[in-house]
């Protein structure tokens, strides 16, 4: 699909907010994403989407090499060739009436449009942020506003709790009944561990590196209890209780 760049904002020193135009009638769950083709780069980048609405897209990227770099300077107007509605995102039926949603950096941005998502279907979800520093936390504005129990944790302690997510979420111990997580894979880990002590099931989307993004080139493939399974179309989504570290 041809999308158009309606806008974008810096939401930190490496975080952008890119809004674009197009149809997205092939998103049809929170957590999957679309790989992006940037001008002048062979390999497609893949970015979650934070938000969608019928002719709306709203991606989170952070600066990470040379693609997403040259992604910063696209302006209003500029036209991107998307694949779009792609990976098995996450399930929001899955849970009981008390999801707790938890996310480390740009891990946050899928757990927006679940967290709306969650809200529509009558669920109480509470909302974890973790970020290394204040001047890295982005989004917790938005969430805000939709309501919800929001902790912000940051690992110097210069915004909100003082230490990763998990330090947040021992204490809302028997507060929630699910979790869905989406960050980096020690963030994940120690979620996962944490979840398996408190007995508490959950899904996990993980990040890999991608060539095809839709199940063809096997690059991203990885070992799970049942199997093997590619990140871009058996995931990036997992069960807790299928992941294997």
């Amino acid at each position: 699909m041809i999308f158009t760049v309606t806008g974008q904002t810096p939401l930190t020193d490496t975080v952008y907010r890119l809004e674009l135009a197009g149809d997205t009638a092939a998103i049809t769950r929170p957590g999957q994403f679309v790989q992006i083709k940037v001008p002048g780069f062979y390999l497609r980048r893949p970015i979650s989407v934070c938000d969608w609405g019928e002719n709306s897209l709203t991606l989170i990227y952070k600066v990470v090499g040379q693609g997403t770099k040259a992604m910063t300077s696209l302006v209003p107007g500029a036209e991107l060739d998307l694949l779009t509605g792609l990976g098995n995102g996450f399930d929001p039926a899955a849970c009981g009436d008390k999801p707790l949603l938890v996310g480390g950096g740009v891990g946050v941005p899928p757990l927006y449009g679940l967290c709306k998502k969650l809200l529509a279907e009558c669920k109480e979800p509470r909302v974890i942020l973790g970020f290394n520093t204040a001047a890295e936390v982005f989004w917790q504005r938005e969430f805000e506003v939709l309501g919800v129990p929001l902790t912000v944790t940051t690992a110097d302690g210069t915004q909100g709790v003082k230490g990763f997510v998990t330090d947040a979420m021992v204490p809302l111990e028997g507060k929630y009944d699910y979790v869905y997580a989406c960050g980096p894979e020690p963030m994940l880990r120690a979620v996962h561990a944490l979840c398996e002590k408190q007995d508490i099931h959950g899904q996990f989307s993980f990040e890999e590196r991608m060539a095809c993004g839709f199940g063809v080139c096997m690059g991203c493939s990885c070992q799970t209890r049942y199997g093997s399974k590619r990140i871009c179309k058996d995931g990036p989504v997992l069960k807790r209780e299928e992941i294997l570290w």
